[in-house]
C-alpha cells in the first residue's frame, strides 16, 4: 500500500487551515482518508473563539475516528456524528448560529475488502483512477454553478446562498448538511488509487488548466504530491502582476494532496 500527504499554508505567515489524515485499521483489510479546507474567516469575526485550525482538527480528529472505528455507519452519518461532536465541543461558549461560524469542506473516502465509499461537500475533489489509468473526478459543483453575482460580496454570500437552499453547503454546526453530499460506492476492484485535493491544490485544473483530471492524478502518481503543489505555485506565482488566471483571489491558496493506493 503506498499512501501520500503534502499540505502547504498559503502563506508562512500563517497558520494552514486544512486538514489531512489517513486512517488504516489493525485488520489490515481497509482504511480511510479525510480531507477537509477550512472557510477563511472574515475580518468582522465568525461569533466563535476558535480558530478554523481549530475547528478543522476536531472535525478532522472525528471524522478519521468514526470512520475507521464505525464500519456499519453510511458516510452521512459519520459526517453528521463528527459535526454534532464537534459543535457540542464549543456551543456553550460561542454563537454557533452566525453564518461564519468554523466551517470546512469535506473529502472523506473509505475502502474495504469489497467496496469504496466517498463522500464529497463543497468544493474539495476527489479522483478515482481505475486499474486502466480511467480518472473518475468526484465533485460538488453547487458553488461554481451559481451566478457571479450571486457572490459579489462576502455579505451577499452569507446572506443568500452560504448554507442555504440554492446554494452550497459546507460542514459548520448542524449536522444535516450531511445528507447535502455527494456520495457513493465503487467496488474495490475497480479503484486502482484516491487523490483527494483542496481547491489549492486543485488549481492545477480548476484555474489554470494545465491539465485534466486524467493528467492531474497521473501527474501524483509519477512524480508525488508535492510536485502538484509546486506546479500550482510557480503558476500562482507567475499571474501573480498580471493576474489573468487568479483575478480576484488569493495569490496562493492553503494546497492539500492526499494519495492513496489502497
Amino acid at each position: 500500500m503506498r499512501t501520500e500527504v503534502v499540505s502547504e499554508p498559503g502563506r508562512h505567515d500563517c497558520p494552514n487551515e486544512d486538514f489531512a489524515s489517513v486512517g488504516l485499521p489493525m485488520s489490515g483489510q481497509g482504511g480511510c482518508l479525510v480531507v477537509l479546507d477550512g472557510v477563511t474567516p472574515p475580518r468582522t469575526g465568525t461569533g466563535c473563539s476558535h480558530s478554523v485550525p481549530w475547528f478543522t482538527a476536531r472535525l478532522g480528529g472525528a471524522l478519521t475516528e468514526l470512520t475507521v472505528s464505525c464500519p456499519d455507519l453510511t458516510l452521512p452519518e459519520i459526517l453528521s456524528r463528527a459535526i454534532a461532536r464537534t459543535a457540542e465541543s464549543h456551543a456553550q461558549t460561542c454563537d454557533l448560529s452566525h453564518p461564519r461560524t468554523p466551517q470546512a469542506t469535506v473529502v472523506l473516502a473509505r475502502w474495504s475488502a469489497e467496496t469504496v465509499d466517498y463522500l464529497v461537500l463543497a468544493d474539495s475533489v476527489l479522483l478515482l483512477e481505475s486499474a486502466d489509468g480511467a480518472v473518475t473526478p468526484v465533485l460538488d459543483d453547487r458553488l461554481a454553478r451559481l451566478p457571479r453575482a450571486s457572490l459579489a460580496t462576502d455579505a451577499l454570500v452569507d446572506a443568500v446562498v452560504r448554507n442555504k437552499e440554492g446554494g452550497f453547503f459546507t460542514a459548520a454546526a448542524d449536522p444535516s448538511v450531511a445528507e447535502r453530499a455527494v456520495t457513493g460506492s465503487v467496488p474495490r476492484h475497480e479503484v486502482r488509487a484516491l487523490v483527494a485535493l483542496t481547491d489549492g491544490a486543485a488549481r492545477w485544473v480548476e484555474t489554470f488548466r494545465a491539465g485534466d483530471w486524467a493528467q492531474c492524478a497521473a501527474l501524483v502518481r509519477k512524480e508525488g504530491a508535492r510536485a502538484l503543489v509546486e506546479r500550482v505555485r510557480a503558476l500562482e506565482t507567475a499571474d501573480r502582476e498580471e493576474r489573468t488566471r487568479l483575478r480576484r483571489s488569493k495569490t496562493h491558496d492553503d494546497a492539500t494532496v492526499v494519495f492513496v493506493e489502497p
